[in-house]
């Protein structure tokens, strides 16, 4: 009995975010994952991580073995090909193993996320410039399906604190209704 199914994967984090830091590190972020940490909530962290053109092989593995991927959409997210690379693996993951997928949408609208329009859009548009036709689409493709995941707009909130407190207690309740993998 030595196979092993991907959805049997063992999980080393129940959450990972993809973010564009200097947007949100320092201050949402911050305070969404001291939640999680007062939850017992395991999040994958980045910090220290030399970063590079392409997607390094510890964060490909760290979205394969959380629980959650959290993608936080910011203003100029789409301007990193590091988070839209993130973004496309999260989905292959969703799409392979089932991978619960949820979006914080910051200070940014869905719909520019969704068509690539406003602010977010002309982030996006710079940041396809002399790539490949296959990533731009892959790219694309990603945005507008995390766009359509119903997700927290924080331009709907007047209270980020309470905001923050209503994610972390979506996801443990998620967490939760998980069934764990590990024996």
């Amino acid at each position: 009995m030595a196979s092993s199914s991907s959805s049997s994967r063992i999980k080393r984090y129940q959450v990972f975010s993809s973010f564009h830091g200097p947007d949100v590190r320092k201050g949402f972020l911050s305070h969404l994952q001291s939640h999680f940490a007062s939850k017992g909530i395991t999040t994958f962290s980045d910090q220290g991580m030399e970063r590079g053109h392409t997607i390094v092989p510890e964060l490909v593995q760290a979205i394969r073995e959380s629980s959650i991927s959290i993608v936080v959409l910011s203003k100029k997210y789409a301007s990193s090909s590091w988070c839209l690379d993130e973004l496309v693996e999260i989905f292959k993951c969703k799409e392979d193993e089932g991978k619960i997928v949820m979006t914080i949408f910051y200070e940014v609208d869905p719909s520019d996320v969704r068509k690539q329009s406003g602010d977010f859009g002309s982030a996006f548009q710079k940041t396809c410039q002399g790539k490949p036709e296959e990533v731009k689409l892959s790219w694309s493709k990603a945005l507008a399906h995390v766009a359509n995941i119903a997700g927290e707009q924080s331009l709907n909130w007047d209270n980020e604190a309470k905001m923050i407190e209503n994610i972390a207690t979506d996801v443990s309740n998620k967490l939760n209704a998980t069934p764990s993998k590990e024996f």
